[in-house]
């Protein structure tokens, strides 16, 4: 009853109290299920959310360089082909900002209301200025032309290949193959990733103006704000762009060097990316790429 009571306060569009799963002897939550990749922007977010409200989860990994998210499986349940997915139940959300705040209900009512409070209006409007930052063609104008063009070659044998193995999906696959094609257009038009730079760096400008007065993006305590623009911090630092966007903002930089200590962070971002690993991590995904194209296995 006293759960019945904390999740119809709790309460938002699409949220329904028998969403919270719990087993019928224990009655200790279900675990819930999250589909993701380290490589994913928005995966990396939702993982810290998880890590920092310190909830359980099932963790399934689908590589989007090697279109293990155009899989008939995955894309039955998704058929945008994107990260991160979040299950629980019957309850399916892609949206990352809802995936958090249900994340972040979860919590909620697990503390009881009495530890944790649900996110202010400041927070919340950071992590929509920050998910307004689309990083995709910025990432991709980064990537050497060769290895760029080798992956989404890659990508578009891998959709044909999954067409013919379910042919029900013929339609929602041929979308997929349309956008393919059109990212590789505007990647050739230099105003595309110079919007998005322009994006980025107004969004940085405006978080180093923040940082000066606190020292969290939202306040004095660590928030979901902050989970949302670590992984932005993380993917320049991947694309060796940290002088140029980072330490060039002393504020940020500062904060960049505090943020890197955190658990969660190491769990979700550091295992892969820190120092020697990053090269690891991607070497492997080069070597898949390769090997089975020259299986022509897809």
């Amino acid at each position: 009853k006293v759960l019945t009571s904390l999740l119809s306060r709790l309460r938002v569009p699409g949220f329904e109290v028998d969403q919270l799963r719990t087993d019928p002897k224990t009655h200790a939550v279900v675990i819930m299920q999250l589909y993701h990749h380290p490589y994913s922007l928005d995966s990396q977010k939702v993982r810290l959310a998880l890590e920092e409200r310190n909830i359980d989860y099932t963790s399934y990994h689908v590589n989007p360089i090697t279109g293990k998210n155009m899989d008939a499986s995955f894309f039955r349940m998704n058929p945008a082909a994107k990260l991160p997915v979040f299950q629980n139940g019957s309850y399916i959300l892609f949206n990352t900002i809802d995936i958090i705040q249900y994340i972040e209900r979860i919590a909620v009512v697990s503390s009881g209301g009495n530890t944790l409070t649900l996110s202010s209006e400041e927070v919340v409007g950071w992590m929509k200025k920050i998910q307004e930052w689309n990083p995709k063609f910025f990432t991709l104008s980064h990537v050497p032309e060769k290895y760029r063009t080798f992956a989404c070659k890659f990508v578009r044998r891998v959709v044909i290949a999954r067409m013919a193995e379910a042919p029900d999906l013929a339609s929602a696959y041929h979308r997929k193959l349309r956008e393919a094609h059109d990212i590789e257009d505007k990647l050739r038009n230099p105003e595309v990733p110079r919007r998005d730079k322009d994006h980025l760096v107004r969004l940085l400008d405006e978080v180093e103006k923040k940082l000066g007065e606190t020292p969290y993006l939202a306040g004095e305590e660590f928030t979901l704000a902050d989970v949302m623009l670590i992984p932005v911090l993380a993917r320049l630092v991947l694309l060796n762009l940290e002088d140029e966007y980072i330490n060039t903002r002393p504020n940020i930089a500062e904060y960049w060097n505090m943020v890197k200590q955190r658990p969660s962070y190491r769990k979700v971002i550091g295992k892969y990316f820190n120092g020697w690993k990053r090269y690891k991590t991607l070497l492997r995904t080069w070597c898949f790429l390769r090997i089975r194209s020259m299986l022509k296995r897809f």
